[in-house]
């Protein structure tokens, strides 16, 4: 049996269902645009009293995170109840973006001469304090070996200048620069510059309470710094410390990061956790790749040469 006019009423009701989805898209197209909009709104107003930002007017950032802004001092301490447990969230997930970050290369950098990038083994190059450079064994025997083929007199190997102080000479000026074995006076100004070493021997000195008192928080502000600077050594420390407390995951991310810096110990440590499963095989295999690729970027025919004729002499 057939209705009258079945087949209009069919397109009636096809016409409407396809009306009512369009006004439903485009409804939500306006919900997404008036929220954009209230984003937005927020984004460039004080957290604190609603006040926008004109031409008079100017907002600054949160000091800790970079989620809320205000107009003034006193809005900041105002809103400081409400915003304090999201700030300090945000503040721990910024500064996590920066400490896992891996960095390009240790902290010893390259040879200023051949540009390699320098061991992690400090028995494989030498310091001068005359330009306060790491020269690389390979380029020390091979000016070694120029000098004395020409009857040269020992000069430094990057800025030339001439070597004839003594141990003791040597030893005096350090304890000068050190100001009368005043660590404390020399690393904090270092580390607070940047310095890497300094700031690893600086997060040393507050753990063991040597010219400061012992501050475990300074103890890791330091070490961190240290390790975001490029010292896998400690990198790995971090990485020591986050197993005793637990944090099994951030530790295994500061061992792959020094592990790709070429430092061994990490390795080792990456091996023990990945045989009781705490690692899975591709992060394992990564580190593996690149720890293997820093250690050979350290190498050169030149600096194999060396290794063999100093290691006799």
């Amino acid at each position: 049996m057939s209705v009258a006019g079945g087949g209009d009423w069919r397109a009636d009701c096809q016409e409407k269902q396809n009306s009512s989805c369009v006004v439903a898209v485009i409804r939500g197209k306006m919900s997404s645009a008036n929220n954009i909009e209230t984003d937005a709104a927020e984004a460039v107003c004080c957290a604190s009293c609603g006040i926008a930002e004109v031409d008079d007017i100017e907002l600054k950032k949160c000091d800790d995170c970079d989620l809320v802004r205000y107009c003034s001092d006193k809005c900041r301490e105002d809103h400081r109840p409400n915003h304090e447990t999201m700030c300090k969230k945000r503040a721990a997930e910024l500064r996590d973006e920066i400490l896992f970050r891996q960095p390009e290369s240790s902290h010893f950098g390259d040879c200023p001469i051949c540009c390699l990038p320098l061991s992690l083994d400090e028995m494989q190059s030498v310091s001068y304090s005359c330009c306060s450079k790491q020269v690389c064994n390979g380029c020390l025997y091979a000016n070694m070996s120029r000098e004395y083929k020409e009857k040269l007199n020992p000069r430094c190997p990057f800025c030339r200048q001439l070597s004839l102080e003594s141990k003791e000479e040597s030893e005096r000026k350090r304890k000068k620069r050190s100001k009368a074995n005043d660590p404390i006076a020399v690393e904090k100004p270092a580390a607070d510059l940047g310095d890497v070493e300094a700031q690893f021997n600086l997060s040393l000195m507050y753990r063991k309470g040597q010219g400061v008192e012992k501050d475990e928080k300074m103890e890791l502000y330091y070490l961190e710094e240290a390790a975001i600077g490029g010292d896998p050594y400690a990198r790995h420390a971090l990485g020591c410390d986050e197993e005793e407390n637990g944090r099994f995951k951030r530790a295994v991310k500061h061992w792959i990061i020094a592990a790709k810096l070429g430092h061994d110990d990490s390795i080792q440590s990456l091996k023990e956790m990945y045989r009781s499963g705490g690692v899975i095989k591709e992060d394992f295999a990564s580190a593996l790749r690149g720890h293997q690729a820093a250690v050979d970027a350290t190498k050169s025919p030149q600096r194999e040469l060396a290794g063999k004729i100093l290691s006799t002499s």
